[in-house]
């Protein structure tokens, strides 16, 4: 990728990183901390990109960095003592839909942000997660199934 491109991409791109991020991170202060780290690790290894490619190459670079701090905050603090910020969830949304997505297992809010929220392709989805299109599919559907699942019983009366 040359300079122009990796320039392009970074800008084009920049809110739906962050996005990604910070549903991944659930704190505005560690998703940028991962935003930096990814422009300047994807700057220094800007030439193993394929070209076409480039999108889903630093979305990977994202979610490997979001793993990374999710795994130093593990060490570092006690369960106890994690508090999610106020301003946590996606949006303050009545209908429920933002607080469902974010109470999906990793392994399907992941891909389902990247294919809704994002707007990425299946394949390129499967790219930067580094899973197979089938899995990527699969993950998708599941994911649907269970959203579906949390919206109904939230609208049953009691």
């Amino acid at each position: 990728m040359d300079e122009a491109t990796y320039i392009t991409v970074s800008q084009q791109y920049m809110a739906s990183f962050f996005r990604t991020a910070y549903s991944i991170l659930k704190n505005r202060h560690d998703a940028e901390d991962a935003l930096q780290q990814t422009y300047l690790n994807a700057w220094k290894s800007r030439g193993l990109a394929r070209p076409g490619s480039e999108k889903a190459w630093m979305m990977r670079i994202l979610i490997n960095e979001c793993y990374s701090i999710l795994r130093k905050r593990r060490h570092s603090l006690p369960m106890e003592e994690i508090e999610l910020p106020a301003d946590a969830s996606l949006a303050s949304d009545d209908t429920g839909l933002y607080s469902a997505i974010d109470s999906l297992p990793e392994n399907l809010r992941t891909p389902f942000l990247l294919k809704y929220m994002e707007g990425m392709t299946e394949k390129e989805g499967a790219i930067a997660l580094k899973i197979s299109l089938p899995s990527m599919k699969n993950r998708l559907f599941r994911a649907r199934k269970a959203l579906q699942k949390i919206l109904k019983e939230e609208v049953r009366p009691e």
